[in-house]
């Protein structure tokens, strides 16, 4: 996690260097504002670069000063407010998605002090959708219905999940395990009025004809109902490795591009579609459903769909969740 500080008064700059010598030996990427720079400077960097803003001081100044930032919870970074004694560690903003609530409990813990959590679940000890969905490594596609969700737990009501992937142990108080629809749907195909989490973990095998525009892998791709969110990588025959459309494809959603010999995909175990064409112009049967599985170590999920010169399926990566939030 990306951490950016700021303080104010000389103790506070003295706990500023305390805790950032204990997240660093964490593994948290740590940094605090140059003298200098002029604090509306640092906030509007800090709140597009840092995963987290933490303020040693006054609550009122991390207010004023992240207020024309603020956009929503699920892009917002985390912010924390200390005071210069290190008593109480504030999460103001982002307490779920942005991991606010966490970090304000790590830096009440390493300062001896108190975390001040005023989210209505965690005072409840309650399932909280939005720290389970962030725990599980899930994008939240519609994190305005969160609130419907969050409603239902703090009135007292079940709230019913499905999920196409195992998740371990027992659920919590008022979740219940249901087929589809559920009012919590963890998929890669979100549809209907769900709040819908996505696991990243999908592979694409892509096969296309030379010079395939991104526009035609992008159409195939809506076809397929895929979320992008649930892609975390894209895999293809090597003979594609500089195809420009492809590249630009994977640049555009920030996905990498690993390409596998005519061998490797030949010997991919398993069961996959045959194309005699395919076969002869590039020395294996099939590359998309083959490039997937290899590129992820798992199954198949989607299997081949074709269109505009272009074969795509999508494997999943191994993956079981639990209900710990």
């Amino acid at each position: 996690m990306r951490l950016s500080f700021v303080s104010f008064t000389d103790k506070g700059a003295a706990l500023c260097d305390a805790l950032m010598e204990k997240l660093r030996a964490l593994g948290y990427d740590v940094s605090c504002r140059e003298k200098g720079v002029p604090l509306t400077d640092w906030t509007a960097r800090a709140f597009t670069m840092a995963e987290g803003l933490v303020f040693i001081g006054a609550a009122g100044i991390a207010v004023r000063a992240i207020a024309p930032h603020v956009r929503d919870k699920a892009r917002d970074p985390a912010v924390v407010v200390l005071d210069e004694g290190g008593r109480y560690a504030v999460s103001l903003l982002s307490g779920h998605l942005g991991g606010a609530n966490e970090l304000a409990w790590l830096l009440a813990e390493m300062t001896g002090g108190q975390a001040v959590i005023t989210t209505a679940t965690d005072g409840r000890g309650a399932f909280a959708v939005d720290s389970w969905a962030k725990r599980q490594g899930c994008f939240v596609i519609e994190p305005e219905r969160i609130r419907q969700v969050s409603s239902r737990v703090l009135a007292g009501e079940t709230v019913t999940v499905s999920s196409e992937f195992p998740i371990a142990g027992e659920p919590p108080q008022g979740v219940a395990l249901s087929p589809p629809p559920a009012q919590v749907e963890v998929t890669l195909r979100p549809r209907g009025e769900a709040l819908h989490l996505v696991p990243p973990i999908g592979v694409l095998g892509i096969g296309c004809k030379k010079d395939t525009p991104q526009e035609a892998l992008e159409r195939v791709l809506a076809r397929s109902e895929i979320a992008p969110q649930g892609i975390c990588g894209v895999c293809s025959i090597d003979l594609k490795a500089r195809e420009p459309g492809l590249l630009a494809f994977c640049r555009a959603h920030g996905w990498q591009l690993r390409t596998f010999s005519a061998e490797e995909l030949a010997a991919v175990p398993g069961t996959f579609s045959v194309s005699p064409f395919v076969e002869k112009v590039t020395g294996v049967d099939n590359v998309c459903e083959r490039a997937a599985v290899l590129g992820s170590g798992g199954a198949l999920y989607q299997k081949k769909l074709t269109g505009d010169g272009v074969t795509l399926a999508l494997a999943l990566k191994p993956t079981t969740m639990d209900w710990s939030w």
